[in-house]
Formats: structure tokens, sequence, C-alpha cells
């Protein structure tokens, strides 16, 4: 007999999940067979990421597909969606560089249907992914950051969305378990500061950008002052755009005409 509602918010909420009734609701409305239930209550309650479990995560009302070892796209990263759209809603080519499941590349695609769009991600789990959410239109490439590019994409991208890891390696262990143990490290560990991969990024982005095309990245509250002087250094024009409701704080780095 299959487990019923009562049943799985009993097990979820005795393995610690703090939503409870709602990630029962989701699970049971997902599973196609009561067989298939009892597997994903089992490996939820084994602390796998909800999103894991369900092979999807929401985000700007989309379904994104996300396979185990995937980085699952968190809400907050709606924002910086948000800013690229209003930001430049006629670019004519877009790139979401460092792109994992594809959720932004996805909903960029969705929010600016005339644009060509880019995506790389260094993590082959992570392609496949995103092949799978941006779109028969769009281009996914594997590789490191701008190597995986296409060269004929040099000074014309109107839109770089890179939503690059950011946490400092010393306090990749104390993020809770879903994160630490199943989404994978290069997704993660942002260096010594967090900000070793946005300096990359930042450096190379000048010569990607159309003229008055922007670069977009995600960061912390505490690191966002230095992600703007990184961004200034690189010859682009920063500015620091913060969500309160969603914790969100995006730099955006415009190069000049």
């Amino acid at each position: 007999m299959p487990p019923s509602y009562a049943h799985v918010v009993t097990a979820l909420r005795s393995a610690g999940c703090v939503f409870a009734e709602d990630e029962a609701r989701l699970i049971l409305s997902t599973a196609r067979t009561p067989a298939e239930l009892t597997v994903m209550v089992d490996r939820r309650v084994a602390g796998l990421p909800l999103e894991h479990v369900l092979g999807w995560a929401e985000f700007r009302g989309l379904r994104i597909a996300v396979e185990p070892g995937v980085f699952v796209p968190r809400r907050r990263t709606e924002f910086l969606v948000e800013q690229a759209v209003a930001l430049a809603p006629e670019a004519p080519v877009v790139v979401d560089l460092c792109c994992g499941s594809g959720a932004v590349g996805a909903a960029l695609a969705a929010a600016l249907p005339g644009a060509e769009l880019h995506a790389a991600d260094v993590d082959p789990a992570a392609v496949r992914c995103a092949r799978r959410n941006v779109g028969a239109g769009a281009r996914v490439y594997e590789g490191d950051l701008f190597e995986a590019l296409p060269q004929g994409l040099r000074g014309r991208i109107g839109i770089l969305a890179a939503n690059v890891p950011y946490v400092p390696s010393g306090e990749v262990g104390l993020l809770p378990p879903e994160a630490r143990d199943h989404e994978p490290l290069v997704a993660l560990d942002g260096g010594g500061d967090g900000l070793d991969v946005l300096r990359r990024v930042a450096g190379e982005a000048p010569r990607w950008l159309a003229p008055g095309g922007s670069l977009l990245v995600e960061t912390s509250e505490r690191q966002a002052g230095l992600a703007v002087e990184i961004l200034a250094d690189a010859g682009l024009m920063p500015r620091l755009e913060v969500s309160e409701e969603l914790y969100a704080n995006v730099v955006i780095g415009l190069k000049g005409s």
C-alpha cells in the first residue's frame, strides 16, 4: 500500500524537512506509481535535494529539468534574469555562462524570444541538462568559461549572464548538506574570497560584449563592493542592484559604446 499524504508528511518532518507539507504535495503529484512514490520519499528522507528527487525545479514559472549531481537553480537568481530583461529587452545575442541546468538561459529565452541564445558550462552533466531546458533554437557548449564559446561571438554579446560560483573555498563545508553533498563543487567553490571565477569572467568580458552590452553576475551582500571594483578594474561601468525580497545581489557591468 503506497504511503498516504499524512505518512509522507510525517516521514519528511522526521527527516528535518521544514516545509514537509509542501514537499509532500509536490512528491505526491509527481510520482507516477506507488513504487515510484516510495522511492522518492526514501530519497528525500536520505537527504537528496527535493529538486533532484522530483527531477525538476521551478524557475520564473518554468519547470527546469534537474538531474542528480547538477546545481539546483535558486529563486534569488530570478532577480538576475529580471535585471537582464529590463536592461536589454531587444538584445540580439544572449549568453548564459556557467549555465548549470540552463535555468537562466531558458528564462531569458522565454522573455526574449527574438534573441540568439548560447550557453556553456564546464560540467558535462550540467551541459546535458541544459540542452534539455534551453530549447531547440539555443546552442549549449561544454568547456571552461569563454573557451567553450564560438569565436564568432566576440564583440556581439548584448547580455552576458554569468551566475558564477561565489562561495569562498573555506566556507563550502558550512553549506547545507543538500548543496555540500549533492551539488558539484565546481558550481559552488569560488576560490579564496569566492570571487576568483568572477575575476576571470570580468577580465575577458569586454572582448566579448557588444558596445553597450552588459555583464550580470550574482554575488553575496558582503562581496558586492569588491565585485563592483573588479568589474570597474576590467573596464566596465558597474552598478549594484539589490532585491531585499529575494536576498539577491546582482552586479552589472556595462561596456561603453
